[in-house]
């Protein structure tokens, strides 16, 4: 893979600062970084980072949320959270949700998500004076503790998509191209030829690379004009094949008939909610061992599409059924994806 390190730093699950997978320990270099958090209009995450005393911008690489709370605390008639670094800051109940894992996000003070670790959740729980699964009480005040992921059941629609490709000129996730990971990285797996589904390929360009390398592909979309396009722009390539259909609605005729499945702006497209359901199908649609090559959005967006999404998160829904043979953030997108890409290359489990 081609790694920039430079101009790139990781925040690991516990919340610390990593240059590489060496863990900063200076606290001054790690809190002035974690104070100077911010999240660009692409939504990226950047600081300014202090080294040999010349400071400068980079990306920041989260695996969970940018902050990851050790501890909770209600003082001087505030609460608080406390980072890695002796770092604290101010947040207001109103930001708080849960996840499907029942595990508390909110936004610092400063407009940065963070998550809350099990310690400083069982912390939380002991300080308040009432909760139960929709709601926590704190002085007498009921305040609502909503999914993390709002339902987003417009998405689930053809006309929705079919109305974006009709009405704008160049949808955001369509590049024209295939993915730059996807073009990198293809070549260098040196696969045999196998039979790959791409679904929601729209208008076809992962799909046809794949074809163009030798394999046998299928491409699925929900929107009939995207595989109109698709059709029309691939058809010379025999070994590709575009099927019109719902990805939750697929023929059982195709269970476990795929040695690979492309995963790219299809999960951050649809509903949050059907995500584990998606993983169900990427797992009944491949063969015995067969493999999961995906690129993914990381970044904090709770509405979309594209709807964002951590490492964190899509480990705990893959662990289970997955081996993982690659894992690591791309460092070579598009100026406007830097910082936000995920490659993934996993193999089914027996």
């Amino acid at each position: 893979m081609n790694k920039l390190n430079k101009g790139f730093l990781q925040i690991d699950e516990d919340g610390f600062l990593c240059s590489g997978e060496k863990r900063i320990t200076t606290r001054e270099t790690g809190a002035s970084a974690l104070k100077a958090l911010r999240i660009s209009d692409e939504r990226t995450l950047k600081t300014d980072y202090i080294r040999r005393g010349t400071k400068s911008e980079v990306i920041i690489e989260a695996f969970d949320e940018p902050y990851v709370a050790a501890q909770v605390a209600y003082e001087d008639s505030s609460w608080w959270i406390f980072l890695p670094y002796n770092v604290k800051f101010r947040f207001d109940l109103h930001s708080l949700s849960i996840d499907e894992w029942d595990r508390f996000h909110g936004y610092a003070e400063n407009g940065i998500p963070f998550v809350l670790t099990k310690k400083a959740q069982a912390e939380f729980f002991k300080l308040l004076e009432a909760f139960d699964d929709e709601s926590i009480t704190w002085h007498g005040e009921k305040v609502s503790t909503p999914p993390y992921w709002p339902n987003h059941t417009v998405v689930k629609d053809e006309k929705y998509w079919d109305d974006i490709y009709k009405t704008e000129t160049k949808p955001g996730w369509d590049l024209n191209d295939a993915a730059e990971a996807l073009k990198d990285m293809l070549p260098r797996l040196k696969m045999p030829r196998c039979r790959v589904l791409v679904l929601g390929c729209g208008e076809g360009h992962d799909a046809a690379f794949f074809a163009q390398n030798g394999h046998i592909v299928t491409g699925v979309d929900i929107s009939p004009e995207a595989i109109t396009r698709a059709q029309d722009r691939y058809s010379p390539y025999g070994n590709l094949k575009f099927i019109k259909a719902d990805i939750f609605n697929l023929p059982k005729a195709w269970t476990h008939s795929f040695d690979l499945v492309f995963e790219h702006t299809c999960y951050c497209a649809i509903n949050p909610a059907d995500r584990r359901q998606l993983v169900k199908i990427w797992t009944q649609l491949l063969s015995p061992r067969g493999q999961l090559m995906g690129i993914f959005f990381t970044m904090e967006k709770r509405t979309g599409p594209p709807f964002g999404g951590t490492e964190w998160e899509l480990r705990k829904r893959l662990q289970n059924k997955f081996s993982f043979l690659f894992w690591g953030r791309w460092q070579a997108s598009l100026p406007r994806r830097q910082g936000r890409e995920l490659f993934v290359l996993a193999q089914k489990k027996d």
